[in-house]
């Protein structure tokens, strides 16, 4: 059994019990909200219901919210509201999620995916794990402080953001480019895929914090070459050459590299469990984590896999320009040798052109780390952490612009043989009620003492 909070009176903390209560209910409601981000402005929800929807439950129990749209996106809502601190002189921490999700087809689904439905003792739709669950969490912790009138340590910046499924261009990006007050005094960060446990060989728990994610580069390659009619004979092809170059890419390994993020994370494996991870076959031995060899696995180098091929418009007609786009992830540090060694694979002849977001990566060390810790600890006695880089990105690639300190922590104690990494943007995505409260448990002894 959990150790429970106490009161000053003594007794079992009632308005920790209410946070534990309500958080199911929230996490339900933000699903049943559709806020599908499609990436295309023509067929996506917009955020500004389920914004709407924080700032109301906020304002409920007294914080006066700020509400803001980028300005050329109509319905891209995005609210942020401060909850001061004792310590004035102290870096103020923020607490950010977003409030979109990816497409969902209700064809797939055991439930429709914005039913927020709860069974079997899950929370099911489109947004549990990413990242509603948090959303609802740090929801049902804002609104216990506020009611109980509770002081945190130092300032708290709650953020409620659009966009983050599509690069955070109507988010989390323009706030920190245009609205860069409201996070003043902010130094450290707390946001999603951290904070999780896995478990390995003999129960062993370990609760993961995210500590670097690799940077995003969405390349587009061009190949031109002449028009012309397919009957005939044709040796300058766009679509041969871009189809030359994406296999090469395709098929190309990056090097083997381990920053000190991975580094930590697979000497903490060994020391939890006794598992080796030699150099000469460090990727079987990554295959050695299950479901989370996904992600581990992909922060072992830079990858840039092909996902969209686009040329032509007829049967017969060779087409004078074919387009590709790859989804390209590359480690902290590695910018400079990506793109050199991207311009021997692919030569002067195909374009490339490019968006991207860098990579992030800060140390597991200090104050917030400790009390990440200790608040796990205090829930869960065999709770072991260990620092990890996601192969994603999250918005915090856009605060760590702002000098933040980036962490995901984003507490879930999970069952051993749930496959956690596949439920996101997967099929049933769904979280286990109990994680919901034990989430709220951690992150209300977190922010008390963080």
């Amino acid at each position: 059994m959990s150790e429970q909070i106490e009161s000053a009176s003594g007794g079992a903390d009632a308005g920790l019990r209410l946070a534990e209560d309500e958080v199911v209910g929230l996490a339900s409601e933000l699903i049943r909200i559709d806020t599908t981000n499609t990436g295309d402005p023509a067929t996506l929800a917009g955020e500004r219901a389920g914004a709407e929807y924080v700032a109301e439950k906020l304002a409920e129990v007294g914080y006066e919210t700020t509400y803001v749209e980028s300005g050329d996106h109509p319905g891209r809502g995005n609210v942020v509201a401060r909850l001061p601190g004792a310590d004035s002189q102290r870096g103020g921490l923020l607490v950010h999620g977003h409030l979109d999700v990816v497409p969902a087809d209700p064809t797939e689904w055991s439930v429709h995916p914005l039913s927020g439905a709860v069974q079997d003792g899950y929370l099911w739709g489109r947004g549990a794990v990413d990242m509603k669950d948090m959303l609802a969490m740090s929801l049902a912790v804002a609104r216990r402080f506020k009611r109980d009138g509770i002081t945190p340590p130092r300032d708290i910046v709650f953020a409620f953001l659009a966009d983050e499924e599509a690069g955070g261009l109507q988010g989390a990006q323009w706030l920190a480019d245009h609205r860069p007050e409201l996070f003043e005094g902010c130094t450290e960060a707390i946001s999603e895929v951290g904070g999780y446990s896995v478990t390995f060989d003999d129960g062993v728990r370990a609760y993961l914090v995210q500590t670097a994610e690799q940077g995003i580069r969405w390349l587009k390659l061009r190949a031109r070459a002449r028009a012309g009619h397919g009957s005939m004979v044709h040796d300058d092809n766009a679509v041969t050459q871009l189809a030359e170059a994406v296999a090469k890419l395709g098929r190309h390994r990056f090097p083997l590299v381990l920053n000190d993020s991975v580094r930590e994370f697979l000497a903490g494996v060994s020391e939890l469990t006794g598992w080796d991870f030699p150099a000469d076959d460090l990727d079987g031995a990554v295959a050695k984590l299950g479901g989370l060899s996904r992600i581990v696995g992909a922060t072992l180098r830079d990858t840039a896999n092909p996902t969209m091929l686009t040329a032509g418009y007829k049967h017969n007609v060779i087409p004078s320009v074919a387009e590709a786009a790859v989804d390209c992830r590359i480690l902290p540090g590695r910018e400079e040798a990506f793109d050199r060694e991207l311009a021997d694979l692919l030569g002067p002849d195909v374009e490339r052109e490019w968006v991207g977001l860098p990579p992030v990566e800060t140390r597991f060390e200090g104050r917030l780390v400790d009390n990440m810790q200790a608040s796990l600890l205090a829930e869960d006695p065999a709770a072991k952490t260990l620092p990890y880089m996601m192969s994603g990105g999250t918005d915090a690639k856009s605060f760590s612009r702002l000098g933040m300190n980036c962490y995901g922590f984003a507490p879930l104690r999970l069952p051993a043989d749930l496959d956690f990494s596949a439920l996101f943007h997967g099929v049933d995505e769904r979280v286990p009620v109990d994680a919901l409260r034990f989430g709220v448990r951690v992150l209300d002894r977190f922010l008390r003492t963080a």
